[in-house]
């Protein structure tokens, strides 16, 4: 499983509305990009894909801005990540009897990997991430 720039910049992008719904705001494209280092005009690429998957809305006028369509307790981030890029949680087919021990160890290792790592994004929701990230700060190891 690879993370695309679009994958890792739609996570933070997403964590950063949910953050702000949290405190009742609404997040704006200029201060997301500003905050989490996005170029705004591709920022507003990943937003679109967030908006269409119904992960996120946005609102026009004085108080607008971005939102999430329901608590991030209900965003899981296999959501989040198929609604940016399919391929990162796919499924890999299973190999041909002839493939040889190359593709044996790619399977028995690799895709097993793979295997818990999709399932984890699976269990995993926004609000246990942002949790997660919370703990890490609160032990100054970084922040969102």
């Amino acid at each position: 499983m690879r993370f695309n720039t679009k994958a890792e910049y739609g996570l933070a992008a997403i964590a950063d509305i949910a953050i702000q719904h949290e405190q009742g705001k609404k997040a704006v494209t200029a201060e997301i990009a500003k905050r989490q280092r996005i170029s705004p005009k591709y920022l507003e690429q990943i937003l679109l894909q967030l908006r269409r998957s119904d992960l996120i809305s946005a609102s026009k006028g004085k108080n607008g801005g971005y939102s999430l369509t329901r608590a991030a307790s209900g965003i899981r981030i296999a959501d989040v990540l198929n609604a940016l890029d399919s391929s990162i949680l796919a499924d890999v087919s299973e190999p041909d009897a002839e493939d040889g021990i190359r593709m044996n160890l790619k399977v028995c290792l690799w895709d097993q990997i793979n295997r818990h790592m999709r399932e984890y994004m699976d269990r995993l929701t926004l609000a246990e991430l942002l949790a997660q990230c919370n703990a890490f700060e609160s032990h100054g190891c970084y922040t969102i």
